[in-house]
């Protein structure tokens, strides 16, 4: 499948995952929004792109921010093909110290943020009777650990989601939906650690192997070209030597 000219909104845009996945698309010459509150970020990376592309400003913790910066997207280029949710955070704590604002909003910007998202894109994917919604979630999901229990609820649930979203879209309007779970990935997500004993107890600066933000950006790359007849419903991405 061509991306040329395809109207592809990241969120998250601003660093990490996001920005690599703008990169890569924007190489592949797709027309990119970049959405995430880093304004100035964005600035810098619009810069990089070989493509068309367009700064959008989104909160995806806020309903007015996000519905506001979909208007503008939807402006600027008359269309969305493909929605990459890749905002997120990662404020790891254990349960027993209980940080409790930390856990909501782990809910408020991966879980729903998520589905603001999707609430925005709907109507004109379904109109279009076509589009591609890669929502990016994480092995955490999957397998929990301690001091992981929020934030692996948050990823399970978009993975649950995609695979509703699937049944629900895909046979009526041909919307295609892909869940991608990286494993461990070079980026900052963890300096979103408050929670000081689990810090004590877990070394996040070691040797673990890790996967680079391109890796997921090539993932995101794979499925989106395949054949319109082919949903590549989920993708497990861990880095060499994790089991």
């Amino acid at each position: 499948m061509n991306l040329k000219g395809k109207v592809i909104v990241v969120t998250g845009a601003s660093s990490g995952i996001g920005k690599a996945i703008a990169k890569k698309l924007s190489a592949e010459g797709c027309k990119v929004a970049l959405a995430s509150r880093s304004i100035e970020k964005l600035v810098e990376i619009k810069k990089e792109l070989p493509s068309e592309s367009f700064i959008a400003g989104m909160d995806v913790s806020s309903t007015a921010s996000v519905n506001s910066a979909f208007e503008k997207i939807r402006k600027e280029f008359g269309k969305i093909d493909i929605l990459v949710n890749s905002a997120g955070v990662m404020p790891l704590t254990y349960l027993k110290n209980r940080h409790l604002e930390e856990w909501l909003q782990t809910i408020e910007v991966n879980v729903k943020g998520t589905l603001r998202c999707i609430h925005e894109v709907l109507p004109s994917m379904k109109e279009q009777k076509s589009g591609h919604i890669i929502n990016i979630a994480s092995v955490d999901g999957k397998e929990i650990f301690e001091g992981g229990a929020v934030y692996g609820a948050s990823k399970a649930a978009v993975i649950e989601l995609s695979r509703a979203m699937r049944m629900e879209l895909s046979p009526e309007f041909n919307i295609r939906i892909t869940s991608i779970e990286p494993g461990t990935v070079e980026t900052d997500l963890r300096e979103d650690i408050s929670d000081k004993e689990l810090l004590e107890n877990k070394d996040y600066g070691g040797n673990e192997p890790k996967l680079k933000p391109k890796n997921i950006a090539d993932a995101v790359f794979y499925t989106l070209t395949q054949p319109a007849s082919v949903n590549v419903n989920e993708l497990l991405i861990k880095p060499t030597g994790k089991s």
